[in-house]
C-alpha cells in the first residue's frame, strides 16, 4: 500500500461509505479484498484504508457482473484487468439468459422469490447507478417484451423499494425516484427495442388518464407502451386530469375505450366513471359510446359495480386490443366482470 505525501489530504472514502454507495455490506468489501485483492489502495495518515476513485470504479463492475450471474471468481477477474464499461466477456464468455432463475433480495431491498434480473436492478438502483439501470431496463424490455418486464421485473422492484422506504424512516427516496425516473424513460424508449404492429387506419384511440389528483402515472405509462407495441392508437393524458378537461377529450375525440387510472381510494372517483360511462355521439342509430375501465388498486369492488375488471396489464392490453376488428372498426363489448383491478401497480410512496 501507498503513503500519503506529508501534508497531503486524505484521498478517497471509508469502507463503510463505499459499502452504503454501491448497496453492499462492509463485510462482503472486506471478504473480496481479502480473496481477490478488489480493496483500497491507500491509507490515511491514521493509517486508516481509503477507497480512491479507481477503486470504486473495481468494485463497482465486480457488483455489475455478479448481479448478472458471472461467478464471482470470474467478476473479480474481469473488474481487475479491465476499465469503464468494457467488462472483457465475450459472447461465450456471458452467463446464461436469466429468464428463469430466480433470486433474493438486491441491494439490502426485500424482493423475495423473483426473477435474477430484479436483483441486478435494485443493486443497480441503490448504487445510484443511472447507466447500468438503463442498460438492464432495456434489455428486460428487449428479452421479455413490455408485459413480462413490467410485471415480473419492474413491479417487483418498485414494491421492494416502496416497502423498505416505508420501512426506514424516508430513506431510499432518491433510489425509488431514480428507478421511476429510468422506467418511464425505458417505456418511451420501448419503441426502439421491440418490433410494433401497425395501427388500423382511421380506428379511434384508447384515451388513458389518471384520475383527478392522481399523480402515479407510471402504470399507465406502462400500458400505453404495450398498447402501442400492439398498434393500438392512444391519447395518453398523464397524472392528474380534472374531471372536465377528460370529459372534454372524450367528447373530441370519440374514443374506443377510456382508461381512468387510480393508485387510492382516495382519487377513485368513480362519479366521473359513470359520466364517462354516459356519453354518446354520433348520428341517431349509430351513436358511439366509449369502452370505460376503471384500472388501479384504488377502484374496490363497489366502485367498479357495473364495469369491467382486469387483472395485470397483460389482461388489460388483451382486453383493450379485443375492442379492435381487423378493418380497425370497434366492436361493442358488453361490461363483464372479470377478477382483479387493473394493469399491475407498483406500491411506492412517490
Amino acid at each position: 500500500m501507498t503513503e500519503p505525501t506529508p501534508g497531503a489530504t486524505a484521498p478517497g472514502l471509508t469502507t463503510g461509505a463505499v459499502a452504503r454507495r454501491l448497496g453492499v455490506s462492509p463485510t462482503t468489501l472486506r471478504s473480496w479484498d481479502r480473496r481477490y485483492g478488489l480493496g483500497p489502495t491507500a491509507r490515511s495518515p491514521g493509517r486508516h484504508r481509503r477507497w480512491s476513485p479507481a477503486d470504486i470504479a473495481r468494485v463497482e463492475r465486480m457488483c455489475r457482473l455478479t448481479a448478472g450471474g458471472v461467478p464471482p471468481a470470474e467478476a473479480a477477474r474481469v473488474a481487475l484487468t479491465t476499465r469503464g464499461e468494457d467488462t472483457g466477456l465475450t459472447t461465450a464468455d456471458r452467463p446464461a439468459p436469466a429468464a428463469t432463475r430466480r433470486g433474493g433480495a438486491g441491494g439490502g431491498l426485500p424482493l423475495g422469490d423473483v426473477r435474477r434480473e430484479c436483483r441486478g436492478l435494485a443493486r443497480a438502483a441503490v448504487r445510484l447507478d443511472s447507466a447500468e439501470l438503463e442498460s438492464r431496463l432495456s434489455a428486460a424490455i428487449r428479452d421479455h417484451g413490455l408485459v413480462v418486464a413490467w410485471e415480473e421485473v419492474v413491479v417487483p422492484t418498485l414494491r421492494a423499494v416502496g416497502r423498505k422506504w416505508a420501512s426506514s424512516a424516508d430513506r431510499y427516496v432518491e433510489v425509488e425516484h431514480l428507478l421511476s425516473w429510468h422506467v418511464s424513460t425505458a417505456l418511451r424508449r420501448a419503441p426502439l427495442l421491440l418490433p410494433r404492429a401497425a395501427s388500423p387506419a382511421g380506428a379511434p384511440p384508447v384515451v388513458l388518464a389518471c384520475a383527478p389528483g392522481e399523480q402515479h402515472a407510471l402504470p399507465l405509462e406502462a400500458l400505453h407502451a404495450a398498447l402501442d407495441e400492439r398498434g393500438v392508437p392512444c391519447l395518453m393524458l398523464g397524472a392528474a386530469v380534472p374531471p372536465e378537461a377528460l370529459l372534454a377529450a372524450v367528447r373530441r375525440t370519440g374514443p374506443a375505450a377510456v382508461v381512468v387510472w387510480s393508485q387510492a381510494r382516495t382519487t377513485a372517483a368513480s362519479a366521473l366513471a359513470r359520466r364517462i360511462d354516459g356519453l354518446r355521439w354520433g348520428a341517431a342509430g349509430a351513436r358511439g359510446r366509449p369502452f370505460v375501465l376503471p384500472a388501479g388498486p384504488g377502484w374496490d369492488r363497489r366502485a367498479l359495480r357495473g364495469f369491467p375488471r382486469c387483472s395485470g396489464l397483460g389482461d388489460a392490453v388483451g382486453l383493450l386490443r379485443a375492442l379492435y376488428a381487423p378493418d380497425g372498426t370497434v366492436r361493442r363489448m358488453p361490461h363483464v366482470q372479470e377478477a382483479g383491478g387493473g394493469p399491475s401497480a407498483p406500491r411506492t410512496r412517490s
